[in-house]
């Protein structure tokens, strides 16, 4: 071992030969002392965007584009990812009881080819997962757990899908088609669903919206603000349950429905690949009992039949991302003071990154916001919630760069790379600290980060660069190219699939 001895070798051979110090191309070095090379922390946010694929909101842009030209719509947004040094991307793939990816539970969904049960020719999440993780970014599955056809749907629907092969699951309501989370059948297919992604694809993780039971509507016949609403059809689940001896109150019972589901697709996971971690993103505004006087409204608690906040209580979910889709100065809604709630209802310290309305953000509309609403979005959560995160919606606002939105956060607060904040409760220990094999290329310096000896999974590489007394900081998945121009120092670390940290080697060159 060289540590905390200097090393000045003339030779390229030398250099490779010694096993502390992987280097070639004449780049004479010498290893720290660890308290020589103390780099700050590694800055740490999740930094994401949703890609919406129902209605074409996203991805791909318009139904029936061919194989080459959807990949390169992906590819495309992917960069725009990289450009903002964004660390995952959140991508739908189960709109309404259908499917983005190769399945024998569901057929291709219509926003594709623009006929349900129609394949594309090629596997969308299987592409999408390795360009994502070709760039270093994390690929989280979006699933819709309960919607089974959305209102712009205009393919027929395909012979497999659950309106035809399983009716009875299936309710109309209003203008779209709902699989009743009472039907007991129906919750093990949509569990069933989860795991065949699970198992089948290396994603970061999984991801649920706001769709449990449907948004209420007003009765037919009603004003659209009408306090009468049109209840969900759930007659003959619910009399199966109070026949059979349930106890519950009707609500209570639909809260029920959609707990157990939740508790089980956690479970899943844990027991199938631990490292994957669940996300839940519900409607923003919590349920009365824990709100403030600053906090009114519609409650997903009441009126959705999910009660976020037990899930929290239990741990059923490694991040929540409650959809803030108001404006700092909205009356009864305002971002922070929610933000503020959902923060202090937090008692197994799961992760709780903010969902952002970017999307909000139009050219040709007098309600739009402008980028500043965003930015000081952002920055409340930096300042309450140091070290957490925020998504995105959608992915469009920003690769359309609406109103200098993309330019402003390139130049602003997403100037340096972040990682992915650390989920300790799912896996304990760290990476082995990492060798680190240094190349010079004319006025390159090529960075080659490997796992140390009997090191756990290593998903990234934290490296620290110290220029003119000042570190910049890069993640890598392998390895990276940087200016050598004034670079005197270098500093690697090693994450594992959840971001827990390795110990850091440091040089001196």
């Amino acid at each position: 071992m060289l540590t905390r001895r200097s090393l000045v070798l003339s030779s390229a051979a030398a250099l490779a030969a010694c096993a502390d110090l992987p280097t070639t191309g004449g780049v004479a070095l010498r290893e720290a002392p660890d308290l020589t090379l103390q780099p700050p922390a590694a800055p740490r946010e999740f930094r994401a965007a949703w890609v919406a694929t129902v209605a074409n909101i996203d991805w791909p842009s318009k139904k029936g584009l061919t194989m080459e030209q959807q990949q390169a719509e992906a590819r495309a947004m992917l960069d725009k990812a990289v450009a903002l040094k964004f660390n995952a991307i959140v991508f739908q793939i189960r709109t309404a009881a259908d499917a983005l990816y190769d399945s024998k539970l569901e057929p291709w969904s219509e926003y594709l080819t623009g006929t349900q049960g129609v394949s594309p020719g090629y596997d969308p999440l299987a592409f999408w997962v390795a360009e994502a993780h070709a760039r270093g970014l994390e690929l989280h599955a979006w699933f819709n757990p309960f919607r089974a056809r959305q209102n712009s749907a205009k393919s027929a629907a395909s012979a497999t899908h659950l309106s035809q092969t399983h009716p009875h699951w299936v309710k109309a309501y209003g203008d779209q088609l709902w699989i009743d989370p009472g039907e007991i059948e129906a919750g093990e297919h949509t569990l069933a669903v989860f795991k065949d992604v699970l198992k089948r694809y290396d994603v970061d993780g999984l991801h649920i919206d706001d769709y449990f039971y449907p948004y209420p509507i007003a009765l037919p016949g009603r004003a659209a603000d009408s306090k009468e609403e049109l209840d969900f059809p759930d007659e003959p689940s619910w009399q199966r349950y109070v026949q059979a001896g349930g106890k519950l109150a009707r609500n209570d019972w639909r809260r029920q429905n959609v707990d157990r589901l939740i508790e089980r697709i956690y479970g899943m996971i844990r027991s199938t690949k631990p490292w994957v971690r669940f996300g839940v993103s519900p409607f923003g505004i919590p349920k009365p009992a824990i709100r403030n006087e600053n906090i009114a409204g519609f409650s997903q608690y009441d009126k959705l039949y999910a009660h976020v906040e037990l899930w929290l209580n239990e741990g059923w979910m490694d991040y929540l991302v409650p959809q803030l889709y108001w404006s700092r100065v909205q009356k009864g809604q305002a971002f922070e003071p929610l933000m503020d709630v959902w923060l202090a209802n937090n008692p197994m310290k799961r992760h709780v990154w903010p969902g952002l309305f970017t999307s909000r953000i139009q050219n040709d509309k007098p309600e739009s916001w402008g980028p500043d609403e965003i930015i000081g979005q952002i920055d409340i959560v930096r300042r309450r919630a140091p070290g957490s995160g925020h998504v995105h919606f959608s992915m469009v606002a920003i690769t359309q760069n609406r109103k200098g939105l993309f330019d402003a956060l390139q130049s602003g607060g997403y100037r340096d790379a972040v990682v992915v904040p650390a989920t300790p409760w799912l896996e304990s220990g760290a990476p082995s600290m990492p060798t680190l094999g240094i190349e010079r290329q004319g006025a390159q310096l090529l960075l080659k980060p490997a796992p140390g000896a009997g090191s756990k999974p290593v998903s990234r590489y934290a490296i620290w660069l110290r220029v003119g007394g000042q570190w910049r900081f890069e993640v890598t998945t392998g390895m990276l190219s940087v200016p050598a121009a004034g670079v005197d120092a270098v500093v690697v670390s090693a994450l594992d699939r959840v971001s827990n940290e390795s110990e850091r080697r440091g040089y001196k060159l």
